[in-house]
């Protein structure tokens, strides 16, 4: 008797989905998704994946008995995955990744797995409202909530060598972290665990004022530490100044507890450096 191949079908291969997609290929795994553009439908499709180029409007039907994967950001109407999905019912698991920024500014204390939310953007609110939407069809859903995303390509050390990074200082602000790979590690943990479900937080252990991360970033590759500047006085984007405006700290015991996960990267000095080597070879 031939086992059925197990599949993750992804709505929204980007940076963390196209990494756990990668992981699990490399486990024997069938992973397939979506994504906008033949382009990248093209790169994906030479390296295993089963791709569907996708607007994100027209209705979808996954295979019956993958593994779910939303990561796809919510429009004013939720989330376009749930609005187009056919075949919710006939999944194996759904894990819709989240932000922290549904608990708002929580003055630099801890949001756990069970503290409220309370949105304070209307970034923030549309989330809380596509994780309604999932788990109105659904009551075993994997509500994956992200703090800030880092990992090759995707860290100070980009910024620093294009002469772009900023020392931006606020007193007391702190953000936690994540690196893509302990995203899929434990994206990885939650699909091949049926009973993982409910709000989780995939995090380092130690969260960081972020103008730290850039100077040890800094002295990592052998450049000049960006001069200090005051929050008052930086140019940011509207998106930027807002997330300057909430200051928390992410909790992931019960996460860890859940799914017997823990990440390798435990604070962003682990993982700058991890990120180094592997440059170096």
């Amino acid at each position: 008797m031939t086992l059925q191949q197990d599949l993750l079908f992804a709505f929204g291969l980007g940076y963390s989905a196209e990494t756990l997609g990668a992981k699990l290929l490399s486990e024997g795994w069938r992973v397939g998704g979506t994504v906008r553009s033949e382009d990248k439908a093209e790169r994906l499709r030479a390296l295993g994946f089963e791709i569907t180029v996708w607007d994100g409007t027209e209705p979808i039907s996954p295979p019956d008995g993958a593994h779910w994967l939303v990561s796809i950001p919510p429009g004013d109407t939720g989330c376009p995955a749930f609005l187009a999905a056919e075949n919710a019912g006939t999944a194996a698991s759904i894990t819709y990744l989240s932000t922290t920024g549904v608990y708002g500014d929580l003055g630099g204390a801890w949001a756990y797995e069970w503290t409220p939310v309370n949105p304070q953007s209307d970034r923030a609110r549309r989330r809380v409202f596509a994780e309604l939407q999932w788990q109105s069809v659904a009551t075993r859903v994997a509500l994956v909530r992200l703090p800030g995303i880092y990992g090759p390509g995707r860290s100070a050390f980009a910024r620093l060598r294009k002469g772009t990074a900023t020392r931006i200082v606020k007193p007391g602000q702190v953000f936690s972290r994540i690196h893509v790979d302990d995203i899929a590690s434990g994206l990885e943990a939650i699909v091949k665990r049926p009973d993982a479900f409910g709000v989780l937080h995939l995090c380092d252990d130690h969260p960081a004022p972020p103008q730290d991360v850039v100077a040890y970033a800094a002295g990592l590759i052998g450049v000049d530490v960006p001069p200090d500047q005051p929050f008052e006085m930086a140019e940011l984007s509207e998106m930027g100044r807002s997330f300057y405006s909430e200051c928390k700290r992410i909790a992931n015991g019960r996460t860890k507890s859940a799914l017997g996960w823990t990440p390798k990267y435990t604070d962003y000095r682990a993982g700058l450096a991890a990120i180094l080597a592997a440059e170096q070879g």
